[in-house]
């Protein structure tokens, strides 16, 4: 302890401050250092979560111990990744996140016997809201979903009940498609009993109406421009696709035109066919009458001797008979008939213009440049009957198709290579764990420099012994071996020969330490000789049977 005291003492105050200064960084870079390759790997938890999710996640999360990073003001919750899936089952055990809303989890803890009629239906009312609300934020894009519903009850002595309405404030991430906002009506018109879906009204968070809820509207809440626009938006697609695969991606560009007929026609037409009739009916009448003349005494007498069967005729001489016969047909006739009602619904496509650009190819000459080439007019007139077809042109209606060749402005993109499928995908790497593995080794890094560049020559400097004091100057002026001798010549500067003195003196002090050291050494050998003289003999006539 002694010893120990000495040479903190012999250090000075000056290099324990160093010395303790320089331990208390180290102590607290390589703290820092194991903290941070320590720490667990987090990842997200929950993410759009509203203040009161928030609030109660992280509530049980500290009731569990477990750690937790917020971010983006409280909207989302990370925990280490270890522990993601256990902690999702557990917390939707515990019904979170609820979404920021109140479903028929409200019926859960309600006191049902002291609970009026009117307070029942607020409350279902509710639940129906906020249950709607977190079905329609399940939908891509939709952040938050605020629904407002109207049930009215229908008035005493009233034969009509007034309809139910809804109103739905969307918060959204980008812009709703058409389709997205005709979905969101009908779930919610599927959801409440007598609602339509043309009674929903639909804006966004900046006052936008995405779907008008007045009564007359019957179109679903597409107008003629949405289905215009939707139905040109699939046409170009279609033509995109099919030529991207004959010039390559990103090599065409396509605008389209479409005329559409809103109008909604129905017409009726009647036809007879004179050569399609039938026989619908058919009457025959026949009649016949004979009349005949006598002699004057039995002219006009007609006795019951005369009508009787084997009484005997006049002659037939005696008189004169006439006979009538007279036919009457009647036939009726169908002439067929054939009734066409047709009805031209609104959105007929009237005409289609399309203009299709495309570029050209692309190769290496011989000094390794780019090279553009146009594309052959045998290859542009089949890129255009693929549209033709692509498109269901129509001559008759006045389509046009048009396909021109020009080079575009910016250059081919280029195709980013496949990642290679080696020990990244064997492994199930990701790339949270690759930028974690690297960040491990920018660390080890780092801690290594300051260990070579800081560290180590502080140390070094604290711990080195300060330099020796020069020698004082001997008081005697000795000569230099090259002085002249007395009464002749120059003698030398005296800086020069202090300085030769103050050599001197140093090679003195050296050779007197090394003659100290040989003296030593030759009375240690001596030594070793006396106390082992047979070993030292076998020695030394070794040393002198070598060859020399």
């Amino acid at each position: 302890m002694q010893g120990l005291f000495d040479f903190l003492r012999g250090l000075g105050a000056a290099r324990l401050a160093a010395m303790v200064a320089v331990t208390a960084a180290l102590i607290g870079f390589f703290a820092f250092v194991i903290m941070r390759v320590t720490s667990p790997q987090m990842t997200t938890l929950f993410s759009d979560l509203s203040y009161e999710d928030s609030a109660a996640i992280i509530k049980d999360l500290e009731r569990q111990a477990i750690p937790f990073e917020i971010r983006n003001d409280g909207a989302i919750v990370m925990v280490p990744k270890d522990k993601v899936t256990r902690l999702r089952m557990k917390l939707a055990e515990s019904g979170l996140p609820k979404g920021g809303g109140i479903g028929y989890e409200l019926f859960d803890k309600s006191d049902a016997l002291g609970t009026t009629s009117f307070v029942q239906n607020i409350n279902r009312l509710r639940a129906l809201e906020g249950e709607l609300a977190r079905t329609i934020r399940a939908i891509d894009r939709v952040q938050f979903a605020r629904v407002h519903l109207v049930l009215p009850d229908k008035p005493l002595f009233s034969r009509e009940a007034p309809e139910p309405s809804a109103s739905i404030v969307l918060r959204v991430r980008g812009q709703l498609e058409p389709q997205q906002v005709r979905a969101i009506r009908q779930i919610v018109a599927s959801a409440v009993n007598g609602l339509k879906p043309q009674r929903v009204s639909i804006i966004d968070e900046a006052g936008n109406l995405l779907a008008n809820g007045a009564a007359g509207d019957e179109s679903g809440g597409v107008s003629g421009d949405e289905r215009r626009i939707a139905q040109e938006k699939h046409m170009r697609e279609q033509v995109e696709a099919i030529v991207s695969s004959v010039v390559g991606p990103g090599r065409t560009r396509v605008q389209l035109t479409a005329d559409f007929d809103f109008n909604k026609t129905t017409q009726t037409s009647d036809r007879f066919d004179p050569e399609g009739r039938v026989v619908r009916s058919s009457q025959t009448r026949e009649e016949q009458s004979t009349s005949a003349e006598t002699g004057q005494n039995n002219q006009g007498q007609v006795s019951v001797s005369s009508e009787l069967p084997g009484a005997p005729r006049p002659e037939a001489g005696s008189g004169s008979r006439d006979q009538s016969k007279k036919t009457e047909e009647i036939v009726n006739y169908e002439i067929s008939r054939t009734t066409r009602t047709e009805v031209t619904e609104a959105g007929r496509v009237t005409r289609v213009s399309i203009a299709v650009l495309v570029d050209g190819s692309y190769t290496k000459n011989d000094k390794g440049e780019t090279v553009y080439q146009p594309r052959a007019k045998e290859e542009l007139d089949r890129i255009a009957t693929l549209v033709r077809s692509a498109i269901g042109f129509d001559q008759k209606r006045g389509d046009q198709v048009e396909v021109v060749n020009l080079r575009f402005a910016e250059p081919p993109a280029v195709v980013p290579a496949p990642e290679p499928a080696g020990f990244m995908s064997v492994l199930h790497f990701t790339k949270d764990d690759v930028m974690y593995v690297v960040e491990l080794g920018v660390m080890m890094v780092l801690g290594i420099v300051v260990l070579l560049l800081v560290v180590r020559p502080l140390v070094k400097r604290i711990l080195l012994p300060e330099a020796a004091p020069a020698p004082p100057a001997s008081a005697g002026i000795l000569a230099s071996p090259a002085e002249p001798a007395a009464g002749g010549g120059t003698q030398a500067a005296p800086g020069q020969l202090s300085k030769t003195q103050s050599a001197t003196a140093q090679l003195i002090d050296v050779a007197q330490v090394q003659g100290q050291v040989h003296a030593q050494s030759v009375h240690r050998v001596g030594e070793l000789a006396e106390k082992n003289p047979h070993e030292t003999v076998s020695i030394i006539r070794q040393w002198l049977s070598e060859p020399a």
